[in-house]
């Protein structure tokens, strides 16, 4: 099972994401060594949104378009 996930960083950005295993991937975000190098300089990071999916190719997909969404739109989806 995969995860997709956004982020809301202490700059107010959000990052999105995609992991096997979310609350060890939350963990490697916020520790000062590990985790993706946009949320390095921008931690700490609150997790505000998942959803799972059956396979890495249906996570990915809806990575890619929730990437496509602007800010706006995010928001929408995280409050829905």
């Amino acid at each position: 099972m995969y995860f997709l996930y956004i982020l809301l960083c202490a700059d107010n950005t959000l990052y999105t994401g995609i992991t096997t295993n979310l609350p060890r991937r939350l963990k490697e975000h916020n520790s000062p060594k590990i985790g993706a190098k946009y949320t390095r300089a921008r931690r700490p990071v609150k997790l505000v949104y998942s959803a799972s999916f059956p396979d890495r190719s249906s996570a990915l997909i809806a990575e890619s378009q929730i990437k496509k969404l602007s800010r706006l739109q995010k928001l929408a989806l995280i409050k829905a």
